[in-house]
C-alpha cells in the first residue's frame, strides 16, 4: 500500500516547523502506517529493528511525539498508564479490557448524536472528547468461568 499522502504529510510538517526531514523519520513513519490498531513505542521500536536496526528507541519515541504534532498520530493513555498509538483517522471509541489489556474499536452513530444533544442543551462548544468503556473481554470472562 502506498502511503504517499502521509508522507506528504510528513515533509510538510517539517518544512513549515524548519525541522530536519530525515531517512529515520521516514522508516519510522513506513512501519507506523503499517500498523492495524495501537502500538506502544516499545512494540513499535521491535518493528523499526527488524528493518533498521541502526533507528534507536529514543529516536522512534520523538518521531512519534512528531507524528502526534503533525496530525497524522494519535496518543492513547488507558487505565494501565501504558502510552499507545494509533494512525489519526476518523473518530471512534473504545472498548478495554482491564485484565488482558485488549483494546476494540467501535463507532455508534446513536452515541456520537446524545453527545451532540448534550452538547447543544447545555450551550457547550465541544473541542474533542473521548469515550472508553472499561471491562472484561469475551475471552477473560470465559477464562473466569473455567477456573471456577
Amino acid at each position: 500500500m502506498s502511503h504517499d499522502l502521509e508522507h506528504k504529510a510528513l515533509a510538510d510538517y517539517l518544512e513549515g516547523h524548519s525541522l530536519k526531514h530525515t531517512k529515520q523519520r521516514e522508516a519510522i513513519l513506513e512501519v507506523f502506517l503499517g500498523v492495524h490498531g495501537h502500538i506502544t513505542s516499545e512494540e513499535l521500536y521491535q518493528r523499526v529493528r527488524e528493518k533498521h536496526p541502526q533507528i534507536g528507541y529514543t529516536t522512534v519515541y520523538r518521531t512519534m511525539k512528531l507524528l502526534c504534532e503533525a496530525g497524522l498520530a494519535s496518543e492513547r493513555h488507558f487505565d494501565d498508564g501504558v502510552t499507545r498509538f494509533e494512525i489519526e483517522h476518523e473518530h471512534h471509541d473504545h472498548l478495554v479490557c482491564t485484565r488482558c489489556g485488549k483494546i476494540v474499536e467501535f463507532e455508534c452513530d446513536m452515541i456520537e448524536q446524545a453527545q451532540q444533544d448534550i452538547v447543544k442543551r447545555y450551550g457547550f462548544r465541544l473541542l474533542r472528547h473521548r469515550h472508553e468503556l472499561y471491562g472484561h473481554c469475551p475471552d477473560c470472562q470465559k477464562r473466569d468461568r473455567t477456573l471456577r
